[in-house]
């Protein structure tokens, strides 16, 4: 794909990816394997989608609205750690080989894929009952900050899980926070990858405007 039926091609895949992630955390793995089908290769592609997603983290954080009212506390306990630990994900990820990085992604992808799968029973898990929420991050929470920053796709649904047994037993409350969180804690590994990545331009434009806040 080149040219103009390249760009339309991410635009398309920008808007579906950003309507998906509002609603459940999946952009990465709408976005990423559209950059792998323009011929980006795995680690590039994985940094450009980091920058690309950018302006959909924002638009969704800024749609949480009333479902984060009254977790300022939760908020506070949650971003400080995920924050650093997603920061230490992108810093492993500009550490890896690319033949590393490549031999790795098929087990990335079936990460976020079971994540996909798995979301319904954790959902309905929490709202028959299960244990009550402890309030406070877990090492499970920290585990999905480090997977964030070095590949991200499906990081969202998996923090949701966490959130839903941790901290918020209602489901779009939780995709709200997980909005709020991971959007705070994406900013720092994006300019990373800015810099010291090989992020290929010409497609974080069409990706990332597809789905900016405005659209």
């Amino acid at each position: 794909m080149r040219g103009v039926t390249e760009w339309g091609f991410l635009t398309a895949c920008g808007v579906v990816a950003g309507i998906v992630g509002t609603a459940g955390g999946i952009t990465s793995l709408v976005a990423y394997p559209a950059l792998l089908a323009t011929g980006i290769p795995p680690l590039a592609a994985n940094v450009t989608n980091s920058v690309a997603l950018l302006g959909s983290g924002f638009g969704s954080a800024m749609r949480a609205g009333p479902d984060i009212d009254g977790h300022d506390r939760t908020l506070r306990r949650w971003m400080p750690p995920t924050v650093a630990l997603s920061f230490i994900g992108a810093v492993l990820l500009v550490v890896t080989p690319s033949g590393v990085f490549d031999w790795l992604v098929p087990f990335l992808v079936a990460i976020g894929a079971l994540s996909v799968l798995m979301q319904p029973r954790t959902e309905g898990r929490r709202a028959s009952g299960g244990t009550e929420p402890s309030r406070s991050p877990s090492a499970l929470g920290g585990g999905v900050a480090v997977y964030n920053g070095y590949f991200g796709a499906g990081a969202g649904i998996l923090m949701i899980a966490v959130l839903l047994w941790t901290t918020e037993p209602v489901p779009h409350r939780a995709n709200s926070l997980k909005n709020v969180i991971l959007f705070t804690a994406d900013i720092a590994p994006a300019v990373l990858f800015a810099v010291l990545g090989k992020v290929v331009w010409q497609a974080v434009w069409p990706l990332g405007s597809a789905h900016s806040p405005a659209g």
